[in-house]
């Protein structure tokens, strides 16, 4: 495709316009997103991030205020004036990140690991550095700029129902945090991270200490550092040496904190074998291991009663069992410790859909789907819908759950075609038409849907070999099943010079018997 001449000046004003300095490094660089863009989508994911990746941490409030208390003291003395936000994480991965606009959360599993406060200002000065220097938000400019939509960038997060796999809410979140960091991103993270510590009163030797566990973790091939910090910020000899070099170059001396890191950290250090059976319990009940999963869940709960991740997984395995009103009685003692998490109320008001309690059934589910937008929500809210014969509003969630590629979104794509194809075949059965080498009218057909169709009846708008304009329709025999494509002869020929002018829409078709 070959572009206007109009468009090269364009993109030239454009990039030319968009240059502006970064507040931490100083260096003019393109910025195509605003800073109002980066607060908008920042507030607008760390919701949606943070419940799709285990909720905060309810158990030890005191712990997310010690941890903020720190990130505040770094945020303080950074380059670039945010609203920061900082939050633990009832997540076991060793992980840390930072979405655009300073809402930054670290991991439970991270903190069990650190061994100091010096050590914990280095994770969270150096993510505070990622936000505060518009690294992600430079990630998503390169996006932009490789696919081609530079103009669109200004309407790019107005707006816009961002969908993915099973968590619908949280996709554009994931793709920024998981997004690999480039070696200079990571490099101008760990130097002014340790700027920020020695500003704040911390020891910059906290983050040499920590560079160095990094290397030994990363040795040592663990997965659950694999899957989570290291995914996007590897560590390596090269960033423990340049971290020796910084803090020589900074004042000695400042806040270490070990015996005050151990004492924040005491019920998490304490309750850690307990999360450990937990994840062993997870684990056992996906491989159908329901006894043994019950079993490891049973004494995490014994070393940690307050956790409500611990009765909800008990839930799970009551539903399994199909003992419905036990694993009620689960979901509502993990809602009673942690009111605000997605997945209790959504397996909840499942379980309440099973004992035909449709009103509180539906409460829950749009308590769930204000949290996190999951498929399963939307399809079981559609399926309550559709019971009620409210067809119109059921379609509606079928539609929005039908956004996810899970098996509750393909299950709710079904259930809309049903519902919906006799109303609007068109949406569901595409339909493009060409004339052969001998002008003779030819129609492409493709069933988009999982389900075979018949009945399909095609209006076509032709000109005649006068140029007036003809209406027919066409009813095809057989039936077209899920996903086939066929094309078929209309038995009409066009001039060429009228080719432009035919017009051919699905009128009518139904679900085959």
């Amino acid at each position: 495709m070959k572009l206007s001449r109009f468009v090269f000046p364009a993109i030239i004003i454009l990039l030319t316009s968009a240059c502006s300095t970064n507040p931490v490094t100083g260096k003019k660089e393109l910025s195509l997103i605003s800073e109002a863009q980066e607060l908008s989508i920042g507030q607008k994911q760390y919701l949606p991030m943070r419940q799709s990746q285990g909720g905060d941490y309810e158990v030890d409030k005191g712990l997310t205020a010690y941890v903020n208390e720190v990130g505040q003291r770094l945020a303080a003395v950074s380059d670039r004036k945010l609203p920061y936000e900082f939050t633990v994480l009832n997540n076991s991965v060793p992980n840390a990140w930072a979405l655009p606009g300073g809402k930054i959360a670290i991991n439970r599993g991270l903190l069990t690991e650190l061994k100091s406060e010096a050590e914990l200002a280095a994770v969270l000065g150096h993510e505070i550095v990622h936000a505060a220097a518009k690294h992600s938000a430079q990630g998503m400019q390169r996006g932009m700029l490789l696919q081609g939509l530079i103009v669109a960038a200004s309407i790019a997060t107005q707006g816009k129902d961002y969908a993915n796999a099973a968590e619908i809410g949280a996709s554009v979140g994931a793709q920024l945090i998981n997004q690999k960091y480039g070696r200079d991103a990571e490099r101008e993270s760990d130097l002014y991270g340790m700027k920020y510590m020695a500003r704040a009163g911390y020891d910059p030797q906290g983050a040499v200490d920590l560079q160095k566990t990094f290397v030994k973790l990363s040795e040592d091939k663990r997965q659950d550092w694999l899957s989570g910090l290291f995914s996007s910020h590897p560590a390596s000899q090269e960033r423990v040496q340049n971290n020796i070099k910084m803090a020589a170059a900074l004042p000695k001396g400042g806040i270490i904190g070990r015996q005050r890191y151990q004492q924040k950290m005491a019920r998490l250090i304490k309750t850690k074998p307990a999360y450990k059976k937990y994840d062993e319990a997870q684990k056992a009940l996906s491989k159908g291991q329901v006894s043994q999963a019950k079993s490891l869940i049973r004494q995490a709960i014994a070393q940690e009663p307050r956790e409500g991740h611990f009765h909800s997984l008990l839930g799970d395995i009551e539903q399994k069992r199909k003992r419905y009103n036990t694993a009620y009685k689960d979901y509502n003692k993990a809602i009673q410790l942690n009111n605000d998490f997605f997945y209790y109320y959504l397996q909840r008001g499942l379980v309440n859909n099973r004992l035909n309690k449709r009103g509180p059934a539906k409460s829950d589910l749009e308590k769930s789907v204000k949290l996190l937008p999951t498929a399963n929500a939307y399809k079981a809210l559609g399926d309550i819908a559709s019971t009620e014969r409210r067809y119109n509003e059921a379609k509606q969630y079928y539609a929005k759950a039908s956004s996810s590629s899970s098996d509750a979104g393909k299950a709710a794509f079904s259930s809309l075609v049903k519902m919906d194809l006799k109303d609007n075949p068109g949406k569901y059965i595409s339909v493009r038409a060409g004339l052969d080498k001998s002008g003779r009218l030819l129609a492409d057909l493709h069933n988009t849907t999982p389900e075979a169709v018949t009945g399909i009846v095609l209006q076509i708008r032709y000109p005649d070999s006068s140029g007036r304009m003809r209406q027919v329709a066409r009813p095809l025999q057989g039936r077209l099943n899920a996903g086939e494509k066929n094309r078929v002869n209309l038995n009409l020929s066009v001039n060429r010079a009228y080719a432009r002018n035919v017009q051919v829409v699905i009128s009518s078709a139904r679900i085959a018997r």
